[in-house]
């Protein structure tokens, strides 16, 4: 069963996970795996202005021979003046719009909030992107561009795991009751990063119960919190995992509350 779409505050959907093109795709040429992702089955491709890789991203599309329909590409801005940035990102990926153009982080902008939202408001009402949001944005900032917008964000992506979790919960609060989805990278982090702190118990018992991997139950977390999982891999395999976690058992109330529990006593040092 593939992963659902999510409805967005301004009437579109985001499909609940996606292939991201930075860490280590950054600054390479992206083309193979890309398309080994699209291959694979994900239909969302995260890029970015930043990851010096939009023009390999959009020969995999191209080369993938899937209609524009079929895709959702997500990019975002960190320099430039913002329409000559997201027309030169179009370029690039050989796209007339994206389906989600995000201000990557708030250092972009330089403090101008109202000014660069202002603009980014133009870039939906004039079709270059279907749906507008923002990155790494805390809850003051988030605050500060909602106070002004006239559409109002879509999205904020951020790093969100277990050890985390704990500092962003105001902000997740804040963005649920706002209609704002979090999209989350870096999730994978008490695996990749932080190997046996105490959310490994709980991960690990809930694997066990489904006969599923740890990965996997970290992802089924961060579906459980309703966000976007946005991830990566070289590997085929790894990519069919992340994907069949559409498939698995969804975690419990109280198998969410032990991993929260066990992540607010932060990473192993």
């Amino acid at each position: 069963m593939p992963f659902e779409n999510i409805k967005l505050n301004d009437g579109n959907e985001i499909p609940a996970i996606a292939f991201g093109t930075g860490t280590a795709h950054f600054g390479k040429d992206a083309t193979e795996y890309v398309a080994q992702a699209l291959e694979a089955g994900f239909s969302h491709i995260d890029t970015a202005q930043f990851y010096d890789n939009e023009d390999s991203v959009g020969t995999a599309i191209r080369e993938s021979g899937l209609a524009r329909s079929e895709l959702y590409i997500t990019t975002k801005y960190s320099s430039d003046p913002i329409q000559q940035s997201i027309r030169s990102s179009l370029t690039k990926l050989g796209l007339k719009y994206v389906d989600l153009y995000l201000i990557h982080f708030p250092e972009a902008v330089g403090g101008d909030f109202e000014g660069s939202w202002r603009e980014f408001e133009k870039v939906q009402e004039s079709g270059l992107s279907k749906s507008i949001g923002v990155s790494n944005y805390n809850l003051e900032q988030l605050q500060a561009v909602m106070k002004i917008a006239r559409i109002p964000p879509t999205v904020n992506q951020i790093s969100l795991n277990p050890y985390n979790y704990v500092n962003h919960k105001a902000l997740l609060e804040y963005s649920h009751k706002h209609g704002i989805v979090t999209e989350a990278y870096s999730s994978l982090a008490p695996i990749t990063k932080y190997p046996g702190g105490l959310v490994d118990i709980p991960v690990n018992a809930a694997a066990k119960r489904r006969g599923a991997t740890p990965d996997q139950i970290i992802m089924a977390w961060v579906r459980a919190k309703g966000a976007v999982i946005v991830t990566t891999s070289s590997k085929k395999a790894r990519l069919h995992e992340y994907l069949a976690v559409a498939d698995i058992e969804p975690l419990t109330e109280s198998e969410v509350a032990a991993i929260d529990e066990a992540g607010a006593n932060g990473p192993p040092t």
